[in-house]
């Protein structure tokens, strides 16, 4: 029976104590006690009250802390950790002041302020099985926070601990050593299990408009090579490009994008030499992490792009297996020339006008002329006349069609490893039903390029075509994670595959986003609608069609979709009669 003034619950708890205190006292004792208050005052105590602790017990040496939310206990063990290690380097050999954490979860009970009971003594005995600069949690913990934090935590089997009759497991996560430069962690970055990096477009220095498209093609080009480390969740160019030109406050363009890390800087172009400054900025502080200046003969152009991304994803929070990455090698122009119209193609066709597209095709045209064997010119080249192709641009469209195939096919042979060409050639196997031809070479470009939200929206396009939505729509919403600005077919996309999952609801939510809606955007409402019972509704959105397109055909409109099981087209072609539209 519990006393009056007592009271059991469960909460979490945190211990903490210095390494090698005993040490540290032995050989400087107001030295060590200086430090401690240090610690304590500047590290310690604000971040406990940052993440909602309470400090209900403190030792020489250590402290016990209390949680109401067990993730907020461990982001915090953490933060201090990492905090920690910024500091330590200031410090004098030996001198160092190091932590070790434990983390559990259990059942306390409270006397006034203060905590005891098993939930408090496994947390210490967990702090005791730390490394120097570690974390040690209890099992109930890591069922909170195993999946959801951005590092990895390492399963060290089950401990026999002192006073416990039972062995109990253990998962240990060990800080970055002191001598490292590292910056603590946001609390918004432990949601997620990689780190996020937006690139904004690369300052033109030149004094010359002209090398707007050399600036803005050297940040594509840094952006698609960081892209290829599976560590990172790159921020898509169309969401940082909104910011070309703009003044910017780090924080709050950080928080637009959801990224936890700014990469911005400057390009300078003269004769023969590029002069490319670069700096990676902590998004939640806008502290530089790190920043360097490449002044390169413009034939380095391609090691200086993988030079850049590699240096950017070394100083990461987690170093995350630089030594391991496998960026994918492309076959690469020796003309600079054909590189940049290239880049200038690029940038053309992602104003998706008919006039740009016109001039993007020049622009790569001329690439080709410069350098015929050039895969990724061809690829784009293919990538431009199908934009042609798709908004209607083009007077014959078998005949664009066609050069769309043959400019694939080209890039093909000359390089396989460019995910574009897997990307584009995929799409193209789709709009001729080949879903099995489409879906390797989707793969393929997912697997050289996992963080391009167009091959990853695809991804999700695919697959529900093939009927797997609930698989699509998950692919689809981490596309728009990746491009928060992503184009609003996006939407559509999403819309269909609920359909197809038959979350008619969740359909008509994201089918309301499109802002500029054809006959085949109400058709889609009107079957929707008719699938809720919604008559009003459904007649509204049959009017809509019929106004724009009195031959309407339910049937003809059905065929032409890419549906590769029959009962998904059966469904689709059910609720369009159903709606009242003409079959």
């Amino acid at each position: 029976m519990l006393k009056a003034d007592e009271e059991r619950r469960l909460t979490t708890i945190m211990a903490v104590d210095v390494v090698g205190y005993t040490r540290l006292m032995s050989e400087d004792e107001a030295g060590t006690l200086a430090a401690l208050r240090e610690v304590r005052s500047t590290i310690v105590e604000p971040l406990v009250s940052q993440f909602g602790g309470r400090i209900f017990k403190l030792m020489g040496d250590g402290a016990l802390i209390e949680f109401p939310s067990v993730v907020n206990a461990v982001q915090c063990s953490v933060e201090i950790q990492n905090a920690l290690a910024t500091r330590s380097p200031d410090w004098p050999d030996g001198r160092r002041i190091e932590l070790r954490a434990g983390v559990n979860l259990g059942d306390v009970i409270a006397i006034g302020s203060d905590l005891y009971g098993s939930g408090v003594n496994l947390a210490a005995r967990l702090q005791g099985l730390a490394e120097p600069g570690g974390v040690c949690i209890s099992a109930a913990v890591h069922e909170h926070v195993g999946g959801i934090q951005n590092w990895t935590w390492k399963d060290m089997g089950e401990q026999l601990v002192k006073n416990l009759a039972k062995p109990v497991r253990v998962y240990g996560f060990a800080s970055k050593t002191p001598t490292e430069s590292v910056q603590p962690l946001p609390q918004k970055r432990l949601t997620r299990s990689r780190p996020s990096v937006a690139v904004l477009p690369l300052a033109n220095m030149s004094g010359d408009p002209e090398q707007e498209f050399f600036a803005d093609g050297l940040t594509e080009e840094i952006l698609t090579a960081l892209s290829r480390f599976r560590g990172l969740l790159v921020i898509s160019r169309n969401s940082t490009f909104k910011y070309k030109g703009q003044p910017i406050d780090i924080r709050q363009v950080s928080r637009a994008l959801g990224s936890d890390y700014i990469i911005e800087g400057s390009v300078r172009k003269t004769a023969d030499r590029v002069r490319v400054t670069v700096q990676l900025i902590d998004g939640e502080t806008d502290q530089h992490v790190w920043a360097d200046r490449y002044d390169r003969n413009l034939t380095d152009i391609f090691a200086l792009q993988d030079e850049i991304a590699t240096a950017v994803v070394a100083t990461l929070p987690g170093r995350i297996e630089a030594a391991t990455r496998d960026i994918v090698a492309r076959k690469q122009t020796d003309n600079l020339h054909a590189y940049e119209c290239v880049l200038a193609g690029k940038t053309l066709h992602h104003r998706s006008t008919a006039e740009s597209n016109e001039a993007a095709q020049a622009m790569l045209d001329r690439a080709i002329e410069l350098d015929p064997n050039y895969a990724h010119a061809h690829a784009w080249k293919a990538c431009v006349i199908g934009q042609r192709w798709a908004n209607g641009w083009c007077a014959d469209r078998d005949a664009t069609w066609a050069m769309v195939t043959r400019e694939l096919e080209i890039a093909m042979s000359l390089d396989e490893n460019d995910s574009d060409v897997q990307r584009l050639l995929a799409a193209v196997c789709l709009v001729s039903n080949e879903h099995e031809r489409a879906l390797y070479h989707q793969e393929r470009a997912l697997a050289l390029n996992p963080n391009d939200d167009l091959i990853v929206v695809q991804q999700g396009e695919l697959l529900t075509w093939m009927g797997k939505a609930d698989e699509g729509i998950s692919w689809i919403l981490k596309a728009m994670r990746l491009n928060p600005y992503h184009p609003e077919r996006f939407w559509n996309h999403l819309g269909r595959s609920y359909f197809v999952a038959r979350r008619y609801n969740d359909a008509i939510g994201a089918f309301r986003r499109i802002t500029v809606p054809d006959q085949f955007h109400f058709a889609f409402m009107a079957a929707i609608e008719a699938k809720l019972n919604n008559l009003a509704a459904t007649s509204h959105y049959i009017r809509e069609v019929l106004a724009r397109e009195p031959g309407f055909s339910s049937s003809s409109y059905v065929q032409a979709l890419h549906y590769m099981r029959p009962e998904d087209a059966e469904h689709h072609l059910e609720a369009l009669v159903a709606a009242g539209l003409p079959k």
